[in-house]
């Protein structure tokens, strides 16, 4: 893939997770969703922190603490590590097209 926002045809019905770099300790990878979410009282608790922006589609992220956020292209968002949350949903049409990195990102965040 040379381009991020090159999508396979068909889409996949799953969600699908592709590292654009071998992970060294930060991993950056391109998500695409097609309507995927969070299966019900899932909750992640990630071991290292995420910072992940959409460049297409819109989204909803729920936190356990009861916060929420709508997603539309260009939003991102910084997840500490074991910041519990969930998606709520992805957009279908279109795909979602994510940018995640994850790593130790808080000495690193300005």
């Amino acid at each position: 893939m040379d381009n991020l926002f090159e999508l396979p045809h068909p889409l996949p019905e799953q969600e699908t997770f592709e590292p654009l770099l071998p992970d060294r300790g930060v991993l950056i990878e391109r998500i695409i969703s097609t309507g995927q979410a969070s299966p019900p009282g899932h909750w992640y608790d990630q071991e290292r922190d995420e910072w992940v922006v959409l460049l297409q589609g819109r989204a909803k992220l729920v936190w356990e603490d009861g916060r929420t956020r709508e997603l539309a292209p260009g939003d991102h968002v910084f997840l500490p590590a074991h910041e519990r949350h969930r998606v709520e949903w992805t957009s279908r049409e279109p795909p979602c097209i994510w940018l995640a990195v994850h790593g130790d990102l808080r000495g690193v965040r300005g």
